[in-house]
C-alpha cells in the first residue's frame, strides 16, 4: 500500500506559503517590513545549514553558475514576499501563479524546448486569465495602467523569476541538492537585504526597526516554518511523479484564498474569480500534461 505521506509533506509546504501572508503583514504592522523579514528570517537559516552542514561552501563554490540560481530565487522570493504584505492576497497569488505560462517562454529561450500546439494554448488560457485580474471593472483600456499597482508588479515578477528558478534547477541537475539549496538560501538573503537598502534609498521601505519581541518571535517562528516547509516539499517531490507534485502544490493557491478572504484582507469580484479559474485552469493543465 502506498503511503501518503509525501502528498501530506506536499501539502504542508503548500500551506505554510500559503498562510506566510499572515505573519509578514503582521510583522510589519509591527515596524518590520518583508524585505528586512525576509534577509533576517534567511541570515538564520543560513547559519543553521552551514553549523549542520559545514562543507556546503565548499560545493557550491565550485559551481559558479549557482550566482544566477541564487539570482532568480531570491527575487522570486523577494517579490513574493512584498507582494502579499501589501496587495490583496488572492490577486497576488492569482497573478503569481502565471509561473507556468512563464516557464513554457523560458524554456523554449534556455533549453530549446519548443512549445507545442497545447503548451501555446495553455499560454494563451493564462494570459487571458491575467488579463481579466488586472483589467478593472466597467475601465477602458486607458485606467488599466492607473489600476496597475505595485503588488501587481512584484506578483508578476516574482511568478517570473520562479519559473526562472524552476528552468535553472532542470539545467543544473547534475549540481550536488546542497549545493543548490545554499545557493537558493543565500540568494533570498542577499537579495532582499540589498532590496531593503536599495528601497531605504529610494524612500519606499522604512529602515530597520529597533528590537521588538513581537516581530522577532514571528520571523523566527516563520522562519522554523519554512526550514521544515522546504525539508517537507524535498520529502515529497523526490517521491512523487513531477505532475502530481504541481497539482498537489496549486492547494497553495486554496489556502491563501481561503485564508485571507475569511479574515478580511481579500475582497475578490467574480471578474477576478473567472481570471484566476483560467490561470489556475492553466496551471493544472500543463501539471496534468507533466
Amino acid at each position: 500500500m502506498q503511503t501518503p505521506l509525501p502528498v501530506l509533506a506536499l501539502l504542508f509546504n503548500a500551506l505554510i506559503w500559503g498562510l506566510s501572508w499572515w505573519p509578514f503583514r503582521q510583522m510589519m504592522a509591527a515596524g518590520l517590513h518583508p524585505l528586512w523579514a525576509t534577509a533576517l528570517m534567511y541570515a538564520g537559516i543560513l547559519a543553521v545549514l552551514t553549523l549542520v552542514r559545514p562543507g556546503i561552501w565548499r560545493q557550491a563554490r565550485a559551481v559558479p553558475a549557482l550566482l544566477l540560481l541564487a539570482f532568480s530565487s531570491g527575487l522570486n522570493n523577494v517579490a513574493f514576499n512584498w507582494a502579499i504584505s501589501i496587495g490583496d492576497v488572492v490577486r497576488v497569488i492569482l497573478l503569481f501563479y502565471l509561473m507556468p505560462a512563464w516557464a513554457v517562454l523560458l524554456a523554449w529561450r534556455i533549453l530549446g524546448e519548443r512549445p507545442t500546439a497545447l503548451a501555446l494554448a495553455r499560454l494563451g488560457l493564462a494570459f487571458t486569465g491575467v488579463l481579466l485580474v488586472l483589467w478593472p471593472q466597467g475601465a477602458d483600456s486607458e485606467r488599466l495602467s492607473a489600476a496597475f499597482s505595485l503588488a501587481d508588479a512584484l506578483a508578476l515578477l516574482g511568478g517570473f523569476m520562479f519559473a526562472m528558478t524552476n528552468v535553472l534547477l532542470r539545467r543544473m541537475q547534475a549540481v550536488p541538492g546542497q549545493a543548490r539549496m545554499l545557493a537558493m538560501f543565500g540568494g533570498c538573503m542577499a537579495m532582499a537585504l540589498l532590496a531593503a537598502l536599495a528601497g531605504q534609498a529610494l524612500g519606499l521601505v522604512p529602515g530597520f526597526p529597533a528590537f521588538d519581541t513581537h516581530w522577532a518571535l514571528l520571523a523566527v517562528g516563520l522562519g522554523v516554518m519554512l526550514m521544515v516547509g522546504n525539508w517537507a516539499l524535498q520529502y515529497g517531490a523526490a517521491r512523487l511523479a513531477a505532475g502530481t507534485t504541481a497539482v498537489v502544490m496549486l492547494s497553495e493557491v486554496v489556502f491563501a484564498s481561503g485564508s485571507s478572504m475569511l479574515a478580511g484582507s481579500a475582497q475578490p469580484t467574480a471578474q477576478t474569480l473567472l481570471g484566476g479559474a483560467l490561470v489556475v485552469g492553466a496551471a493544472l493543465l500543463a501539471a496534468l500534461r507533466r
